[in-house]
């Protein structure tokens, strides 16, 4: 087999490097990984670039340690396919690799094209609402389009659907533990694994029920205010300059009166005396932050000295760390969370052909099984009764029983609810964006509804999903071979 052909790069001093890769709209049709394009040429050259296709973007399993997945990223999703196009100078410089120089005409016609939509895609999205619990095999989107525009958008889908829905389940993980009244402030933008995805984490840990973010740029844009502290680069530049770290709390009182001064630069327990002395003469000082140290410790103690002042903790933290310190006693009000939130173990989605044609397909690969048919997810829940007496309010929402994975053509169950929603149609968005206020009320009706065992962080209970008959059925009659799955 002769190696795929190279592409010589220009020298970098005539290279505008990297204007080029910041993404914006007019790139989106290069934004996607090589074989999409060869694969919509080979489409196109054996005549079955219009054929109907449907692709379902799913887990096949959750990350070690996760009873539930929140989906997260159908915005921008929409947003994507909304503004799908190659501009002539990309078109040319595909014709110029020599890559495609077999591709049929017709190829080219096709990604030249732009319907009066204004984009290339035709197609139509069903979608989980942002802020659903998922599981594994439930689809959180279906792509409806002629074969090569479904094939063409399966790299951006999965990019943006897998890094929110990590985040934003994440988040959730975070909130259900901490409960409501503690605030969770979202701090990766500086460990983000881009600028781009700093700002999609900060959208996904908004959405997912996080009080702020640190990212101005996120914040401006989805109609929040940022929240942030100060640096040990700030105390130990005033102490230096200007004779200790007192004079950098001074001063950044002065112009930010209240912000939470960070403590621990030097010797903690000797900031929270000085910080006491300044309570006892009359200054306040609503908070501090803690990014170092026996967090227990320490912030049993301030609470022992300054016990109006909030106490914020920071410094790799997640989950299970922050089980450990609310075990052990620690008294925070609230956390700032970065690296660990915007990082970690990834949600390995998957964009799998399900039907072409009318014809159901299936892939069956070991450990890789994908279900065929296009599918609907049916939610059923415990019917709420009113109590006799008063309850908290989580107590009265609908208690999650189980989802039955079931075909599009199939009718919901007594008590089921459909979860799917058709969201595009012909390339156009049929509903207006969700603001951030409304996913977040989703996420946090999603995690009062399921059960203790699935938000368990260590050992959460298998989740109760089932195969619809008319499934099943359809799984045996498709099967090529005779294994189990």
């Amino acid at each position: 087999m002769s190696p795929l052909p190279t592409l010589t790069r220009p020298p970098l001093a005539s290279s505008p490097v990297l204007p080029l890769l910041t993404p914006s709209p007019d790139r989106y049709g290069l934004l996607t990984d090589l074989y999409q394009l060869t694969m919509t040429a080979c489409y196109c050259g054996e005549g079955l670039d219009q054929r109907p296709a449907s692709f379902e973007l799913l887990m096949r399993r959750l990350p070690d340690r996760y009873g539930y997945a929140i989906a997260m990223g159908l915005t921008q999703a929409i947003e994507y396919l909304q503004n799908l196009r190659f501009t002539p100078d990309q078109l040319a410089w595909l014709q110029s690799t020599g890559i495609f120089q077999h591709a049929p005409d017709r190829f080219w016609a096709l990604l030249k094209e732009i319907p009066p939509t204004g984009t290339l895609f035709t197609g139509t999205v069903w979608a989980l609402p942002e802020g659903t619990a998922v599981f594994p095999h439930e689809p959180l989107l279906r792509i409806e389009a002629p074969l090569w525009q479904a094939q063409l958008v399966e790299t951006y889908l999965l990019n943006t659907l897998n890094y929110q829905t990590l985040i934003a389940t994440r988040a959730a993980r975070l909130r259900s533990l901490v409960g409501r009244d503690t605030q969770l402030l979202e701090f990766g933008t500086r460990r983000a694994f881009s600028p781009q995805a700093s700002l999609w984490a900060a959208r996904a840990a908004l959405a997912a029920g996080f009080n702020a973010t640190s990212n101005v740029l996120a914040a401006m844009h989805l109609g929040q205010s940022p929240s942030g502290t100060m640096a040990h680069a700030l105390v130990m530049a005033l102490a230096a300059l200007e004779g200790s770290e007192d004079e950098a709390f001074t001063a950044f009182h002065h112009y930010f009166p209240g912000a939470p001064l960070l403590i621990d630069t030097y010797d903690t327990i000797a900031a929270v005396d000085r910080l006491v002395l300044r309570v006892q003469s009359g200054e306040s000082i609503p908070a501090v932050r803690l990014d170092s140290g026996d967090l227990v410790t320490l912030s049993q103690y301030i609470r022992s000295r300054l016990p109006g002042t909030k106490i914020l903790a920071s410094g790799d933290l997640e989950e299970f760390e922050i089980d450990r310190l609310q075990t052990a006693g620690a008294s925070l009000d609230g956390y700032g969370i970065g690296t660990k939130l915007v990082t970690g173990s990834p949600v390995n989605g998957v964009y799998k052909l399900v039907e072409i044609d009318g014809i159901p397909v299936m892939k069956e690969s070991s450990g890789k099984i994908t279900y065929p048919g296009r599918k609907q997810v049916f939610r059923s829940f415990a019917p709420v009764t009113s109590p006799p007496i008063e309850v908290p309010e989580e107590v009265l929402v609908p208690q999650f029983q189980s989802d039955r994975l079931g075909l599009m053509t199939e009718l919901p169950e007594v008590g089921e609810i459909p979860l799917l929603e058709k969201v595009m149609e012909g390339g156009k968005w049929l509903k207006s964006p969700e603001s951030i206020a409304e996913i977040a009320q989703r996420v946090q009706g999603t995690l009062a509804s399921l059960p203790a065992g699935l938000r368990c962080i260590h050992q959460p209970d298998e989740p109760p999903v089932y195969l619809s008959q008319d499934l099943e059925d359809l799984v045996k009659k498709t099967r090529k071979t005779g294994t189990l799955w």
